[in-house]
């Protein structure tokens, strides 16, 4: 009898995660059964393949998802990470493991004590971000300690980018995941991390202003935001005295300040509806975020209040975005400013058919050893092919499926809610990603400690 994964969810990062496992259902002697509420966008050789079904199903329907989780051996939700609990309760019930690229929530990590009963595996966080970076920060960090080394300094970068080739707007970016996290990206609360023994708080409306820089050989210079909180990962890595402690999103240089205009105007605030939004031009919602004047137009408001001029690369970039547009329609009925802000920037951010994302994830390691501070850096580049086989999809894809082999072949064992940081879990999955492309250059570099010239006022 075939072993049964379940698939719940068939996101953009599906795609490889779907052609690994079933190019390994006869090797393996796996059945693939797919779920989601609406399988059309499925292809057909996805749904065609003879060691694959896919079922309609609608996640709120107890009954029916609670049947289909039960026929399983091992459950992958792909679904948003809000909708995962509903999937890992069943999982919990019916004695199925269960696998997640999402961050552990408190309603997942309640069901710890329960899986370890069971003898179950609850893998979360086996993506990109989160995923390998966990995965690729603790071999190092292990290896480091392995050698009697002592960790200082950590910091850890990762930008969902568009691909050279395909770059050809002024902000140098596109939208290649989920365009609400990007828009959203650091609001509620603050950025906090530290840096030389010394904790540093950066308020949201000042995040786009702090940016360190950094560059990747072969692909130039980049600018990093900090991550909302750094300081959890002490407990998550073993870190609790560095002295260093940073992680942070990684842009091309140049959006951050730009990005900062949207930031300063109001236009990412998701705390409140606007509720005549529905039918409003593009240039009826900016200048919902500009003074009142007789004279002057939208565009001159706009420059006055955000001191540029029509000369500025800052204004270019925001011409390039149609935001003056009395003709363009926003289609959202009570929409919050975040939900229309996306909805213009899809119109001019979206991936073409053939264009190309990039992942770039970028480490830094500072250790002592025998006496003398050492730092290593490593950072990983991978390339997409187009707007379904994308690079994110593969970063996120291929860890879900590689682990949810090794929990349906028994190599990982270990019960519970948990993260891919042991040794069981990471060095096989990093392993196989290579063959995949998917593999860090790790550089020798003199032990810098935190820079102060490379982070902007």
């Amino acid at each position: 009898m075939r072993r049964k994964i379940l698939v719940v969810g068939t996101g953009k990062s599906t795609s490889y995660l779907l052609d690994y496992l079933l190019q390994k259902a006869e090797e393996e002697n796996i059945q693939l059964t797919i779920c989601d509420l609406n399988t059309d966008i499925l292809p057909d050789k996805i749904k065609l393949h003879p060691a694959c079904t896919a079922l309609k199903l609608d996640i709120f329907n107890d009954v029916a998802r609670s049947k289909v989780i039960k026929e399983s051996d091992i459950v992958i939700s792909m679904l948003p990470a809000h909708f995962h609990i509903k999937v890992a309760v069943d999982c919990i019930q019916h004695g199925k493991h269960f696998v997640t690229a999402s961050y552990i929530s408190d309603e997942i990590m309640a069901l710890d004590q329960q899986a370890k009963e069971k003898g179950l595996v609850f893998m979360n966080e086996i993506g990109l971000d989160p995923g390998i970076d966990h995965m690729s920060a603790m071999q190092v960090i292990d290896n480091i300690r392995n050698q009697g080394g002592k960790m200082i300094l950590f910091e850890s970068f990762t930008g969902g980018l568009v691909a050279p080739e395909s770059d050809n707007n002024l902000w140098n970016y596109k939208f290649t995941w989920n365009p609400r996290n990007v828009v959203v990206a650091g609001q509620g609360g603050v950025a906090k991390f530290i840096q030389e023994g010394t904790y540093k708080y950066i308020p949201y409306h000042k995040l786009f202003r702090r940016t360190e820089f950094l560059d990747v050989e072969g692909y130039g210079k980049f600018e990093v935001y900090a991550n909302r909180d750094s300081l959890k990962y002490r407990e998550v890595y073993g870190l609790q005295n560095v002295l260093t402690l940073y992680r942070g999103t990684m842009r091309r240089v140049g959006f951050s300040k730009a990005w900062n205009m949207f930031v300063q105007l109001g236009m990412t605030d998701d705390s409140y509806t606007i509720e005549n939004s529905e039918g409003m031009s593009y240039r009826q919602f900016v200048n919902l975020f500009l003074p009142y004047s007789p004279t002057n137009t939208v565009e001159l408001k706009m420059r006055h209040y955000l001191k540029i001029d029509q000369d500025d690369i800052m204004w270019e970039k925001l011409m390039e975005l149609h935001l003056f547009d009395s003709k363009r329609k926003i289609e959202l009925k009570n929409a919050t400013p975040a939900q229309i802000l996306q909805r213009i920037l899809e119109d001019s951010w979206t991936l073409a058919e053939t264009d190309k994302d990039m992942i770039v994830m970028y480490h830094k390691f500072g250790y002592e050893l025998n006496g003398k501070k050492e730092q290593i850096d490593s950072n990983m580049v991978v390339t997409g092919e187009d707007r379904t086989y994308t690079a994110m999809a593969k970063t996120v894809g291929l860890p879900v499926a590689m682990a949810t082999l090794l929990i349906l072949n028994k190599q990982i064992t270990n019960p519970g809610v948990q993260l891919p940081i042991r040794r069981e879990v990471y060095e096989p999955i990093l392993k196989e990603l290579k063959s995949f492309g998917i593999h860090f250059k790790e550089y020798k570099v003199p032990y810098l400690g935190y820079n102060p010239d490379s982070v902007a006022s």
